[in-house]
């Protein structure tokens, strides 16, 4: 249900190693996370050259729904973000693990508390 080779943090976030960017990790949120927002509407990010600490909110995701805080599940400089979203911030609902990834963040190592799929997988059938 859960990709294996994605990290998950218990608000909802996914990341990829390694991003599209060289020392980079690729963030975004899951699949329950984007099924239980509904139909996303407008995506707000980090800007490129911002600095971001694990644990802390760094954008918004206003669905049909509700408005819910996107979490920095590393801290380092984000040195990209998905300016496709500008225009299409469906994407994040049609293909979150894909074209609906968020923003990339090279990072100092340090780390929310990361979860397997497994573990990930647990927390979403407790909620």
């Amino acid at each position: 249900m859960f990709p294996s080779d994605l990290k998950y943090t218990a608000e909802h976030e996914w990341i990829r190693e390694p991003g599209g960017q060289p020392g980079s990790v690729r963030i975004g949120i899951t699949d329950y996370a984007q099924e239980q927002l509904g139909d996303i509407v407008y995506v707000q990010l980090p800007d490129v050259g911002e600095q971001v600490s694990a644990g802390t909110p760094v954008g918004e995701l206003e669905s049909t729904k509700s408005v819910s805080d996107v979490y920095a599940p590393v801290s380092g400089e984000v040195v990209a973000r998905n300016e496709a979203l500008d225009a299409t911030p469906e994407l994040v609902n049609t293909d979150p693990y894909g074209d609906g990834w968020l923003f990339e963040v090279a990072g100092s190592g340090e780390a929310a508390d990361l979860l397997d799929a497994d573990a990930y997988a647990q927390l979403t059938e407790s909620s």
